[in-house]
């Protein structure tokens, strides 16, 4: 008890000088709570044995906490995964134009729902509309906050209380679980479902098709792809069959791009242009993804349609505010000069990406690396395969340089003749090392470095140079501006395929606390 009454009252640690920093940078409610739970902390430590803190390290325990709070949740990262389109790193990354068109939006008041050439009331769609229209082919286009969102108002619209009509093979499942069947039974549509997981031929549509059947309904397979004793219908065949049966057929692309991929060195992914020639009378498709824009679902295609989905009140529960409308018409005019594209947009630009350059920017970054993680972990730069994620050409990779990182075994005084390697803060820490199995003139690594590999780690936990794989991707994760790499075969591995900030990259580093 007698060591208790050492420590400060709460109103003490107000008074101090960090508390009177505290509070002036976080406000007196924040700094109060904080220096009650610093306290409340050091009462434990007190109960379990220890020693009673200073006054200055409860102070510097306060300001440490309220930083860590006040850190913004939705932090910048390195994404270094090898994926480019990362649904759990927020997809594509914008375009400066677009940035720069969403900065003004939340600046300054804009001509929303206001027509400026008559001054009257005017439709936020309308400031997209024409090109997307353009870009498309389509009679008219239409647009909701993300592509779940627009297949189903699509399917309210036109098939609530009725029939769709879909492949068993189109069945699909997106990301967090989210299952087509479960948002056309959402929707207010009866799911028919026709042929096999694998082969679906047109006379399950055509027999399939009733006098309750609203829409045909094709679902582009972007995310997985089943090979092998396949069968499947195209999209004007289908389109012809609607066209008989006097119902519209639907075709949702799920990633959706409005630039023929082929041209960027990439492989053919449909284009929505395509699908509204091939027939479809609606194409719905994302903003996000392969497009490179903000979230944001499409409804592209027969006037007379679009017309009838933007009468749904559900069109007002899922519309787009003004921030990302900005962003995505500066997105769009990006795509009237496809010479430039590459350059101005960043899903494309990283996407179609030299390898050569990537290889160039993992060496520049290879001897930072090396510095900071200390002779403990060995650095090379490897090739691998990256790909282009969000469910779009699940197949693909793309030929990639990573930094691939692999602790060593420990080398105790006297095996070998060496020495144990220094820790951090000690002599030598962070000095360039050979790699063990390397000959200084860098001939091959010695064979007994691929079993040494593979006795390695990837994700069970087992230590292996002082340090796990999964501390040091935490460590890396823990880093001020995050690095998010992948652990594969024994080895942290960080693909540089989007790593444009070489400078920050290294000047990041040098906070690194590597295990």
């Amino acid at each position: 008890m007698t060591s208790l009454r050492l420590l400060p009252s709460v109103d003490e640690v107000l008074t101090s000088e960090a508390g009177r920093t505290a509070i002036a940078a976080h406000g007196r409610p924040a700094a109060l709570a904080a220096a009650r739970a610093a306290l409340g902390e050091a009462r434990a430590r007190l109960r379990a044995g220890g020693e009673a803190p200073a006054l200055a390290g409860l102070g510097a325990a306060l300001l440490s906490a309220l930083a860590a709070e006040a850190r913004p949740k939705a932090r910048a990262v390195f994404n270094l995964t090898g994926t480019v389109l990362h649904t759990n790193l927020g997809r594509a990354i914008l375009a400066e134009a677009a940035v720069e068109a969403a900065t003004r939006a939340m600046r300054e008041a804009v001509a929303l729902e206001f027509d400026l050439a008559t001054g009257r009331r005017g439709e936020r769609d309308a400031l997209v509309r024409g090109l997307l229209c353009e870009l498309t082919g389509a009679e008219d286009a239409t647009l909701v906050n993300n592509n779940a969102a627009a297949l189903m108002i699509v399917l309210n619209t036109l098939a609530r209380g009725r029939e769709t009509v879909v492949s068993r093979g189109e069945l699909i499942e997106i990301g967090g679980a989210f299952r087509l069947p479960d948002i056309m039974e959402r929707s207010g549509t009866r799911l028919v479902e026709i042929g096999t997981t694998n082969r679906t031929h047109l006379r399950d549509y055509e027999g399939a098709a009733g006098p309750d059947t609203a829409l045909l309904l094709k679902v582009h397979t972007s995310n997985f792809l089943i090979q092998g004793f396949t069968a499947s219908v195209g999209t004007p065949a289908l389109a012809a069959l609607a066209r008989e049966r006097s119902v519209p057929l639907v075709h949702d692309l799920g990633s959706g791009t409005l630039a023929d991929l082929r041209s960027f060195g990439l492989a053919h992914e449909p284009t929505v242009r395509e699908a509204v020639a091939e027939g479809a009378d609606l194409v719905t498709f994302s903003g996000d993804k392969l497009l490179g824009g903000p979230q944001a679902g499409f409804v592209v295609g027969r006037r007379d349609l679009v017309a009838r989905i933007n009468r749904n009140p559900m069109k007002r529960a899922m519309r787009v505010d003004k921030i990302r409308l900005a962003a995505i018409e500066a997105t769009l005019r990006l795509y009237r000069n496809p010479e430039t594209l590459a350059g101005s947009l960043p899903t494309l630009r990283h996407l179609a990406r030299a390898t050569a350059e990537i290889a160039a920017v993992a060496e520049r970054m290879a001897e930072p690396l090396r510095a900071a993680l200390g002779p403990l972990f060995e650095v090379e730069v490897v090739p691998c395969a990256s790909q282009i994620g969000s469910g779009a050409l699940p197949l693909a990779t793309l030929p990639s340089h990573a930094l691939k990182i692999t602790p060593l075994p420990p080398s105790p005084r006297g095996a070998a003749g060496r020495a144990e390697s220094p820790r951090r803060g000690e002599p030598g820490w962070g000095a360039p090392t050979r790699a063990p199995g390397r000959e200084a003139g860098g001939e091959p690594p010695h064979p007994a470095r691929a079993s040494r590999e593979s006795a390695l780690p990837t994700a069970s936990g087992g230590r292996v140079g002082g340090g796990t794989l999964e501390a040091l991707a935490a460590a890396f994760r823990a880093l001020p501006l995050p690095v998010i790499g992948r652990i594969e075969d024994g080895a942290f591995r960080l693909d540089c395929r989007c790593l444009e900030d070489e400078a920050g990259f290294a000047a990041n580093l040098s906070a690194l606390d590597a295990p």
